[in-house]
């Protein structure tokens, strides 16, 4: 039998349906804290060769050891992670949202455009030096 059961799990509060997005969206967390672990680790090994050996023992057994979506099943069991009911947005504020999801696109696309601008200046600054510059004369021996 699996352990905790689903009716353990869920407290009567939820249905399966949101366990099991809850439990996806937990794994997802856990496995990222891993690859964030295992980039560290191998890194810190690429910078110590002696290390290449240990670098296991770098990575959180917990996240070593045991398969993603059993560790968030034990949390969610646990209470380390919760899972919370949102009620759904009305037609305003999913208004409201899109309107300030493009505004952040619009600020976005003029700052993109602006350090374009920047670079551009910077590479003709750096051009019209480079052309003023007085050329060497030839050493002579």
């Amino acid at each position: 039998m699996i352990y905790p059961t689903i009716t353990e799990l869920t407290k009567d509060e939820f249905n399966r349906y949101e366990l099991t997005l809850a439990t996806a969206k937990c794994a997802r967390i856990i496995t990222n804290e891993y690859v964030q672990q295992r980039e560290a680790a191998e890194k810190e090994a690429a910078e110590n060769k002696e290390m290449g050996r240990n670098l296991m023992a770098k990575i959180n057994k917990e996240y070593r050891d045991e398969k993603a979506v059993k560790n968030a099943i034990g949390r969610i069991y646990r209470g380390e992670y919760k899972i919370v009911h949102t009620e759904p947005l009305t037609e305003e504020e999913l208004a409201a949202l899109a309107e300030a999801e493009a505004a952040e696109e619009t600020e976005a696309a003029a700052e993109a455009e602006l350090l374009e601008a920047t670079d551009e200046d910077t590479d003709t600054a750096e051009e019209t030096d480079a052309e003023e510059a007085p050329e060497e004369a030839p050493a002579e021996e």
